[in-house]
């Protein structure tokens, strides 16, 4: 409980004119008791007319879990244990900050006199994966008189999970993207120029001459062609590196968080098309190895390990990650890194250690965009303090640049995407990969 702003202005008011009384007015001393005993009896009347919080009954409903960067809903419904609800009642939650502590003032504006419930609704904004607590739920209305805010206190004690985001595999964007290259679609493009047999069938005008199997034609007396398919059962290792520089936010969420969000998918996407993932992770130190299992079961037990993985704030050591990386390969895989690099200088060690890894594997490279970087270097409004925002910008776009470009001339994949199209690219560049058979 505390003096609402009616009360505070009463009392500075009623200050003033006891200073001035106390100066000029000495004989009409007696009045100001009068005026401080008429206001100390006016508050103790508004308390007792007042609703206190004894009389309500206050119910949280919030969900478990929720992916992270996504938002979930928050239902808080109050109820009279008798007479009716104030005339106005604000609530907030008492969250983490990775919650969106600052984001979900509640405030129920001016229900009807005699109401007899009320319901609010808020979201809260998951910023950051982990297990976070809600602890409680403050409610503030004014009392009868409106001289008196009352506060209270309403234990909530509930446990909200932010996991990984895979909306993308649940709403079925993954299995749409990846309808080329299952077996028994109608779309026979990718599926026809893979190096595994599929099915024979029979000749048909219009289908290439070289696909007719001659020996099978002779023995059958007609012409009949292979089809093939993309091979199946490629080791997928998907590398995320959980070091300081992935720590940094993009669009509003880290880049590790959108880096495990586009893992998670690839692993999906793999699982469609036969293949074998595993999962590795490394900043200062390797951290996290997972053995490569086939997708669908692997997709589970890679949820879970993301969940876990924290986030460091240590500088990230590609030569150690990389060389423990090459040491637990046995055979030739397809190697998703997910990293980032500041310049050109920072990025030699990155560079000269995937040139190694490059000689037996097959490398993505995956880096985000930043589009603010991206803004700063074009700035809508001309002046000195945008233009040297926007060449240090250019600056910093370039070396980028030539960095991914050195990569890619290793024989190193490069995919520099934005924030919201990171997971749509990655799984093109994976089905283009099969397609061509560069595994």
């Amino acid at each position: 409980m505390r003096p609402s702003s009616k009360l505070v202005a009463a009392v500075l008011v009623l200050t003033g004119a006891t200073v001035i009384v106390s100066i000029w007015l000495t004989a009409a001393g007696w009045l100001l008791y009068v005026i401080w005993g008429g206001l100390a009896a006016l508050v103790l009347a508004d308390l007792v007319l007042s609703i206190p919080s004894s009389r309500l009954n206050v119910t949280v409903d919030l969900p478990e879990r929720g992916f992270v960067g996504q938002t979930v809903p928050v239902t808080v419904e109050i109820l009279p244990r008798r007479g009716a609800l104030p005339q106005r009642i604000a609530a907030r939650l008492d969250v983490a900050h990775e919650l969106g502590a600052g984001d979900n003032d509640m405030s129920l504006l001016g229900p009807d006199a005699g109401r007899k419930s009320a319901t609010v609704w808020t979201k809260l904004h998951l910023k950051q994966r982990g297990q976070y607590r809600v602890r409680a739920l403050w409610l503030m209305w004014q009392s009868r008189l409106g001289l008196l805010d009352i506060i209270t206190k309403t234990p909530v004690e509930r446990e909200l999970t932010v996991l990984p985001d895979i909306s993308p595999v649940l709403s079925g964007a993954i299995n749409t993207q990846m309808l080329p290259l299952e077996s028994g679609q109608k779309d026979m493009r990718i599926r026809g120029d893979g190096s595994e047999f599929h099915q024979l069938r029979d000749f048909a005008p219009g289908m290439d001459p070289r696909s007719i199997d001659w020996k099978r034609s002779a023995r059958m007396r007609d012409l009949v062609v292979r089809e093939t398919r993309a091979e199946r059962n490629h080791q997928i290792i998907l590398c995320v590196d959980s070091g300081r520089l992935m720590v940094e936010r993009v669009a509003g969420l880290p880049k590790l968080d959108r880096a495990i969000n586009a893992a998670l998918a690839m692993c999906w996407a793999a699982g469609l098309a036969g293949d074998l993932v595993g999962f590795y992770s490394f900043d200062s130190r390797p951290r996290v190895f997972v053995p490569a299992f086939p997708g669908r079961s692997a997709f589970a037990r890679l949820q879970a390990v993301c969940a876990q993985l924290r986030y460091e704030t240590q500088e990230t050591n590609h030569t150690l990650g990389l060389t423990h990386l090459s040491t637990r390969l046995k055979r030739r895989s397809l190697i998703v890194i997910f990293s980032d690099f500041v310049d050109t200088i920072t990025a030699e060690l990155m560079i000269e250690n995937m040139q190694v890894l490059a000689r037996h594997h097959f490398i993505i490279y995956v880096a985000l965009r930043d589009p603010v970087l991206t803004a700063l270097a074009e700035p809508a409004e001309i002046d000195l303090d945008s233009i040297a925002r926007s060449v240090a910008a250019r600056q910093i776009l370039q070396e980028r640049r030539a960095v991914l470009e050195k990569l890619a001339r290793l024989g190193v994949m490069c995919l520099d995407s934005t924030p919201e199209a990171l997971t749509s690219d990655l799984i093109a560049r994976y089905i283009e990969i099969k397609s061509r058979e560069m595994i």
